[in-house]
């Protein structure tokens, strides 16, 4: 099974748009995931156009994939060193905790993840 950042059951990132590597909704991921699609984020204009410009356009819509193109406000299972990329060019989007795998924790500090989390945690 696997388990969100806090060591629980991952719960589901998107159905609408379907996301996932997997393509079933969750951050699953395992060892024939090379890009490690686990961190769950809600997308922002600033991130899709800074995605756009290193190479992955989330924003087309690539229907033979089944692909409608991300929007603002949209969740997505995104791989975790392009969340890592876009911490370090200030333009992260917002965490989805209960809903990142913990096999992201492999690459991104705990501490980062929280920081961006789409709510604040309970203290």
């Amino acid at each position: 099974m696997n388990r969100n950042i806090f060591g629980e059951p991952l719960i589901t990132c998107s159905k609408k748009p379907l996301t996932g590597f997997f393509r079933n909704g969750c951050c699953d991921t395992d060892n024939t995931d090379a890009g490690m699609h686990t961190v769950c984020v809600i997308v922002d204009k600033e991130f899709l156009s800074f995605s756009k410009s290193v190479g992955n356009d989330l924003t087309t819509s690539l229907p033979q994939y089944g692909f409608e193109g991300l929007k603002e406000g949209d969740k997505w299972c995104l791989c975790a060193l392009r969340w890592k990329e876009a911490l370090i060019n200030n333009v992260a989007p917002k965490v989805v905790l209960e809903a990142t795998n913990e096999k992201t924790l492999d690459v991104i500090h705990i501490e980062d993840l929280i920081k961006y989390s789409h709510q604040k945690l309970k203290q």
